[in-house]
């Protein structure tokens, strides 16, 4: 089933062909604004949205992120980011221009719960993911069945501590150049700083507590002994502090004295769906800027 079969999508596709998305971070200055709008101006370039943050308005950082029209996007595109470099250069700017066009693909990594890569399914087949499912990567045969219908192709790599390093070599392998970005989808592994180099800020975890509070294994059980009233979920970049990456989103729900640790889990379910699809749909529709351990998300 493809997720781009529907009317709506092709229609959005058609919109798109000439769209591209613009996120710009650099030290807060006099002219950032104008002399972007008036680089897209002279291009022949309508901005159709434009979001912008100042942290600390004295002397902080601005990030800015534009979406713009410009005719014969695809054969121009080239030439706008060598123009455009001399401009970042000038304001020491970090930058990046993509295509709306050009979906993003993305691997899911999942080992035996499916809720949250269920979710991503669904947005997917609905045409509400703007990205392309490239693989499914799980260390257990158990979701096979329910991924292949899907036409998306799964491969089960066993990970045992033993073979945990023979295990990532072979992911590296399947995965390679194939895909922009990796979701966690209740990947219940720790992944090595060797594994996160090659995806620098392009590895999304869902983390089934309210980070920082629980990091680590079991966090509903260690809510239920710490007696919250609250739980949540958490998404965020994978780095090598375990649970400890610049967050995307986050949700929470209400419970009480009366739920025990099933119960924890079961409402967690739906907190952690939520969250990591949303995250995931900003990230691959470029409304996120990673700075130092944060994250600025244009959502």
């Amino acid at each position: 089933m493809e997720a781009g079969s529907n009317s709506s999508t092709v229609r959005r596709e058609s919109e798109w062909k000439n769209r591209a998305r613009m996120l710009i971070s650099c030290p807060d200055q006099p002219g950032i604004v104008a002399a972007v709008s008036q680089f897209l101006y002279e291009y022949g370039a309508n901005i159709v949205q434009s979001d912008q943050y100042t942290m600390d308005p004295e002397g902080g950082m601005f990030f800015i992120r534009i979406e713009f029209d410009l005719e014969n996007l695809a054969d121009r595109v080239e030439k706008l980011r060598q123009d455009f470099s001399v401009i970042a250069d000038k304001l020491s700017m970090s930058w990046s221009l993509s295509l709306a066009s050009q979906k993003k693909r993305i691997a899911i990594f999942v080992s035996k719960e499916d809720h949250a890569l269920l979710e991503l399914l669904w947005h997917w087949r609905a045409g509400d993911l703007n990205a392309d499912i490239a693989m499914v990567v799980s260390n257990h045969p158990d979701m096979r069945e329910l991924v292949e219908p899907f036409g998306i192709p799964y491969y089960h790599i066993p990970v045992t501590t033993a073979t945990k390093a023979e295990a990532e070599q072979k992911q590296l392998e399947v995965v390679g150049d194939k895909v922009d970005t990796i979701i966690l989808a209740r990947y219940m592994q720790i992944v090595s700083p060797t594994f996160i180099k090659h995806y620098a800020n392009r590895i999304i975890n869902i983390h089934h507590s309210f980070l920082p509070a629980f990091v680590g294994g079991k966090p509903y059980a260690q809510a239920h002994n710490r007696g919250v009233k609250i739980i949540g979920a958490t998404a965020h970049y994978v780095t090598e502090e375990l649970d400890g990456g610049p967050i995307i989103e986050q949700d929470v729900q209400r419970v009480s004295h009366r739920d025990n640790v099933e119960d924890l889990k079961r409402i967690g379910r739906h907190i952690e769906r939520i969250v990591l699809a949303r995250a995931v749909a900003w990230h691959v529709d470029d409304r996120v800027i990673v700075h130092n351990n944060k994250t600025v998300v244009f959502n």
